[in-house]
């Protein structure tokens, strides 16, 4: 299949007004897209809805070819995907081959188990008294989900959310960042006009507005992003009594312990903080080292930063290390965080500016003597800065990394896996790893969320993760259909002797209450 071409067939015509989306490498304008109107977004989510019920009886089988054709469609398009990621974001190309490899594992993966996952479950009945009834669980999908994604991964962010939902038999409605609409919009193009895939997955662009409107159009949503526009999600979702599952915020913590391999945990904490130019909910946003390993770790850890190459290689891929911001307003918090650590005494010892020339390119930056009086402690910076704290000892540590709103993902680096794994399970986050970082999100077969304000509910996590997206029916039927039921009517003391009787014989656990000799008045 011939990859498309940029730009006519990765936007679509002007519906009621336009954004443009510029590139953050240079400021030129990309392209346009649609800033859709509530009525638009109310008639594609009633088109969705329409091919559902067909979607839903092809079941997991049918749903699973249509998905393969788009893992396909993915593979045959990577490069062209690709260049739509770097121009629209500004991230390196080692970056952005993370994308479709992960998206394309997360697809076959919901290929592979959803059949098992959704399966009927038959439970045992709790009590020998209900042996004569048969019960059942099945999973039913809500008709139109909605998933509203970030900027920070164009293709993936979607990915880890809607395949799930398409197998689980949903429709989707999908509304991504105003900031990086293009390549998802190319990935739905392509399933309805290259791949002919039914009518179950649809784009809204636009802004704030348009992602309202998904909320007040959809059954359930998936929302990842900021904790303000999460509070905002789930307020709605509340009015409208539908679910709603959150990945927001994080500020995840670092705890380097002195028998830390110093080779080892440098490189992990030097990629975990800036990879994608540190844009990442899961990304190492604070370190906390032991006093005894703490002088060789930061000169580690400066050296390793300072050879970091900044700029973009889309015309010359792995050239460079660490790509630019999203946006202005992303690079300013960053740049304000600094500030603040450093008017507060922090200092800076690897980069600490933005990068001469156009683009929002901030250099990875390492800062010392931080501590939680810092904003760069406490808030989300969302940037490449990598602030390191030298601690006495880990139960501080542990307490420092547990001080926070936050409580997404964390990491513990130590040469002793077991006292690894302790510290790593008192940390208060959905996600922790030792000697690694980031790779919860990679482990399909475990829950990815975060507690505290960073979200409700999880992503993944084997059956849980394609069940959230359906509606558990309970239903019982008759193994044995006798004229009457013992507690139907008419009351009569015989039959209610006889069913205080039975019951007591069967659910007491102790022979003198089966028999009905209380020690009781």
């Amino acid at each position: 299949m011939a990859e498309s071409q940029l730009p006519s067939r990765a936007v679509v015509p002007p519906i009621s007004g336009e954004l443009t989306v510029t590139s953050p490498v240079d400021g030129t304008v990309i392209a346009a897209v649609p800033n859709m109107t509530d009525a638009e977004v109310a008639t594609l989510a009633a088109r969705l809805r329409a091919a559902q019920p067909e979607w839903e009886a092809l079941g997991t089988r049918g749903r699973g070819k249509w998905l393969g054709q788009l893992r396909d469609w993915i593979l045959d398009n990577e490069t062209h995907l690709m260049s739509l990621i770097q121009q629209e974001t500004g991230k390196v190309y080692g970056d952005a081959s993370i994308e479709p490899s992960y998206g394309l594992m997360v697809l076959n993966y919901w290929i592979k188990n959803a059949g098992e996952f959704l399966r009927d479950g038959r439970p045992k009945p709790a009590s020998p008294t209900q042996l004569t009834k048969q019960l059942t669980v099945s999973y039913r999908p809500f008709p139109l989900v909605g998933v509203i994604s970030p900027w920070n991964w164009p293709l993936v962010m979607p990915l880890l959310d809607i395949p799930a939902a398409l197998m689980a038999g949903c429709a989707v409605l999908s509304k991504p960042s105003e900031l990086t609409p293009l390549t998802w919009l190319e990935v739905v193009r392509g399933w309805r006009e290259d791949i002919g895939a039914p009518d179950v997955l649809g784009c809204a662009t636009g802004a704030g507005t348009t992602g309202r409107a998904v909320v007040d159009a959809v059954d359930m949503v998936q929302f990842t992003g900021s904790v303000r526009t999460g509070r905002a999600v789930a307020a709605r979702a509340g009015e409208r009594l539908i679910p709603c599952s959150l990945e927001l915020g994080g500020k995840d913590p670092m705890i380097v312990l002195n028998d830390a391999d110093i080779e080892r945990t440098s490189g992990g904490a030097v990629w975990g903080a800036f990879v994608n130019a540190g844009q990442g909910c899961i990304a190492i946003e604070r370190a906390y080292v032991e006093a005894g390993i703490y002088d060789d770790f930061v000169r580690e850890v400066v050296s390793r930063t300072n050879a970091l190459r900044v700029g973009t290689d889309i015309d010359a891929p792995f050239t460079a290390d660490i790509g630019a911001m999203s946006s202005e307003a992303q690079l300013a918090i960053v740049e304000r965080h600094v500030d603040d650590a450093v008017a507060k005494g922090a200092k800076v010892l690897a980069g600490g500016k933005r990068k001469p020339g156009p683009g929002f390119y901030y250099l990875p930056t390492v800062l010392v003597d931080v501590d939680h009086t810092m904003d760069i402690m406490r808030e989300e910076t969302f940037g490449p800065v990598l602030p390191i704290m030298k601690v006495p000892d880990a139960e501080s540590a542990l307490a420092l990394a547990n001080d926070s709103a936050f409580g997404l993902s964390g990491s513990v680096w130590t040469k002793d896996r077991r006292k690894g794994e302790a510290l790593a399970e008192r940390l208060e986050v959905g996600g922790g790893c030792v000697n690694n970082v980031c790779m919860t999100n990679f482990q399909l077969p475990l829950p990815s969320g975060g507690w505290k304000d960073s979200g409700i509910g999880a992503r993944f996590g084997a059956a849980g993760g394609i069940r959230k997206y359906t509606r558990a029916q309970a239903r019982v039927s008759e193994r044995v259909e006798a004229k009457s039921e013992a507690h139907w009517y008419p009351f009569t003391p015989f039959k209610g002797g006889l069913i205080a009787k039975g019951s007591r014989f069967i659910e007491a656990r102790d022979w003198r209450r089966r028999l009905g000799r209380s020690a009781g008045r």
